[in-house]
């Protein structure tokens, strides 16, 4: 399989990219992510939920209908409440700070002193540039400051930041993040390999490259962890 990937870690450190004379359409193509934060509105927690379904509903019934979908037909009439709520309650309820998991640290009374791998995540995400699934798996490594993670707290932070409109190499800094703020570490390792539905339905049509990105913190940097860290999870050393 052909893969790309992105190394993160300059990106965290504060460089900036400059898009000014990047169009949307390259800006979309190349997969460029503008900044670690999810570009949000000010009021974008105004309405409540279900005030959101009921907008996204009728505006989703107009995009149907101007695509000459008839609505009146028994399988179509409940698409864009389907929609609507699927967007609000379930692929991007992430956006929502009220859905962040509930996170709990432990003393690390093992002593375990090495790193500790989570592999295989599968997780779901949207591409924000087309609307269209990203379908992958993260690779999440920690060594402990003095302080643990229930292993399925690993999960939830990957699944929480997942369900939003993402680029892969913003989704991958924002787990990286929270996760050296939540252990209170460094030393974090984050893999994500991931296959974009935008690239493989839709432009280029390519149904077998996925994308490779990743970040390493503080112990991770040294190449004889970050060599340990890729042999557990199955990645081969040039990765």
């Amino acid at each position: 399989m052909k893969q790309k990937e992105t190394t993160l870690n300059t990106l965290l450190n504060g460089d900036k990219i400059s898009l000014s004379e990047l169009s949307a359409e390259e800006i979309g193509n190349e997969h460029i992510s503008t900044g670690i934060e999810t570009p949000l509105l000010r009021d974008a927690f105004a309405l409540s939920d279900e005030d959101k379904i009921k907008k996204i509903e009728a505006h989703f019934r107009i995009i149907m209908e101007t695509m000459g979908l008839d609505l009146k037909d028994d399988s179509l009439k409940g698409t864009p409440e389907r929609v609507a709520k699927m967007y609000i309650k379930e692929i991007f309820s992430g956006l929502n700070p009220a859905n962040k998991p509930k996170i709990a640290l432990f003393e690390n009374s093992y002593q375990y002193n090495q790193m500790l791998v989570e592999k295989d995540i599968t997780f779901y995400s949207n591409c924000e540039h087309h609307f269209v699934p990203i379908i992958g798996k993260a690779h999440v490594a920690y060594i402990s400051n003095g302080k643990v993670i229930g292993l399925s707290k690993l999960n939830r932070i990957v699944q929480y930041f997942a369900k939003r409109p993402q680029v892969q190499e913003r989704l991958t800094m924002q787990i990286a993040r929270e996760l050296q703020e939540v252990l209170q570490t460094k030393d974090v390792a984050v893999l994500l390999d991931a296959k974009h539905l935008c690239v493989s339905s839709r432009g280029v049509q390519d149904n077998n490259s996925v994308t490779v990105s990743s970040f390493y913190g503080g112990k991770f940097s040294e190449e004889n962890t970050k060599q340990e860290f890729l042999k557990y999870v199955g990645m081969k050393t040039e990765y």
